[in-house]
């Protein structure tokens, strides 16, 4: 029996690595995509993965990722949506060249990919996989093109399982919370550095009112949406699967009592 292929976006790092290095000791042909070489190569050197280096933000880069992909190894099983990018500020400071970036990088990126890999899912009756955020599904601070963005990848990655579902494709979203990745530490900075105090004490009172009292590591995602990808769950699809310690079940109005009783 040849090897599933699968295919993940923002490959280099955080979550898109560690889900590769999973997949690859599980025996998936894995086949990593992203802008910056250096780092996919790094992360192709543990894994054997298949490195193919371009912006899938564009149609032309990401039918090339498709092609690419279905050159090296003959088929897709599975497609993992994972890259994106957060840009931070309220609706009337936030520039329409950075809303336009969000949406193209966050959102239409992945109908794109969506749109020249589901032919080849088809085939394989394979899966997809959009990595959204807790923050399509509660408001955060700062957060409206973000939390818009992956808000409608959500939707979009329903619709998908809805009409590919005769098909035999499956398509399900995983909601991240805080993973300690560059990124999240990236943001950490910046608000200390706003709020005059160090990522610390930022961190301590981010994860203050989160059940589990931390952020994930990276492998902590990765495991669910291995989960997702395997037969194990041949019968979840349109599925939204929050992975965030707790956070969104918490009740604000009752945050004040927490250090009651």
């Amino acid at each position: 029996m040849s090897k599933l292929v699968t295919v993940i976006t923002g490959g280099g790092a955080g979550l898109g690595a560690a889900l590769a290095e999973l997949l690859s000791e599980r025996g998936h042909q894995v086949v990593i995509a992203g802008r910056r070489e250096a780092p996919l190569q790094e992360v192709a050197a543990k894994t054997g993965a298949t490195v193919v280096v371009g912006d899938v933000s564009t149609e032309k880069g990401a039918k090339n990722l498709i092609t690419e992909a279905v050159k090296a190894h003959g088929k897709i099983d599975n497609l993992v949506l994972n890259a994106g990018i957060v840009r931070n500020g309220k609706v009337a400071d936030f520039s329409l060249e950075e809303w336009n970036e969000t949406m193209q990088i966050n959102l239409t990126a992945n109908f794109l990919l969506s749109k020249y890999g589901l032919p080849e899912l088809v085939k394989t009756k394979g899966n997809l996989i959009g990595v959204s955020s807790i923050a399509s599904l509660r408001s955060g601070y700062g957060m409206a093109a973000y939390a818009a963005s992956k808000a409608a990848l959500t939707s979009l990655i329903q619709n998908i399982a809805y009409d590919y579902a005769a098909d035999g494709v499956r398509a399900n979203v995983v909601c991240p919370g805080w993973i300690l990745t560059d990124m999240a530490m990236q943001e950490f900075g910046e608000a200390a550095h706003t709020k005059n105090t160090t990522p610390e004490a930022i961190l301590s009172e981010v994860f203050k009112f989160v059940p589990q009292g931390r952020a994930s590591v990276p492998m902590e995602q990765a495991y669910p949406i291995a989960w997702l990808l395997s037969d194990e769950a041949s019968y979840v699809n349109g599925a939204s699967l929050t992975i965030d310690g707790g956070t969104v079940i918490v009740d604000a109005g009752m945050l004040n009592l927490h250090t009651l009783g």
